[in-house]
């Protein structure tokens, strides 16, 4: 018998990290667990209290524990980006993912796909096209 599931990856299983300043992340994450119940694919990281070290060695640490292979940050040039900017030149395979919105984190959490880098493409995607405007724009604003 073969297994329905063989290929897909487990949607219980930790798949990414979450970190950005202040609460950012554990707040995300609280709001995929309350949309999907799938907030355990994802570890929430602060930097609160750390430096461009300290973020790095947590952040490396929660791969190392988790496996995960995806970072997503709330910054394109905070301090977890770089960090992780850093990081990523000794760790071939890690995704980093800046910007990243409840649209986007909601879609990769749905996924279950293998590779990360394919369902790190989707969710971009949807995370994008999120983002709009409605109303009429103010002049000179």
């Amino acid at each position: 018998m073969t297994d329905p599931n063989a290929g897909t990856a487990s949607p219980l299983a930790v798949r990414g990290i979450v970190a950005g300043h202040g609460t950012f992340a554990s707040g995300l994450i609280s709001a995929v667990e309350q949309i999907t119940g799938r907030g355990a694919q994802f570890v929430p990281i602060s930097n609160t209290g750390l430096c461009l070290e300290d973020i790095q060695g947590t952040l490396a640490q929660a791969l190392d524990t988790t496996g995960a292979r995806v970072i997503f940050t709330d910054l394109p040039a905070g301090s977890c980006t770089m960090a992780v900017r850093r990081m990523i030149r000794e760790r071939p395979g890690v995704l980093l993912v800046t910007g990243v919105n409840l649209s986007l984190l909601l879609d990769f959490a749905m996924q279950n796909v293998d590779d990360p880098a394919q369902a790190v493409q989707a969710a971009l995607d949807r995370g994008r096209a999120a983002m709009v405007m409605h109303g009429a724009a103010v002049a000179g604003a």
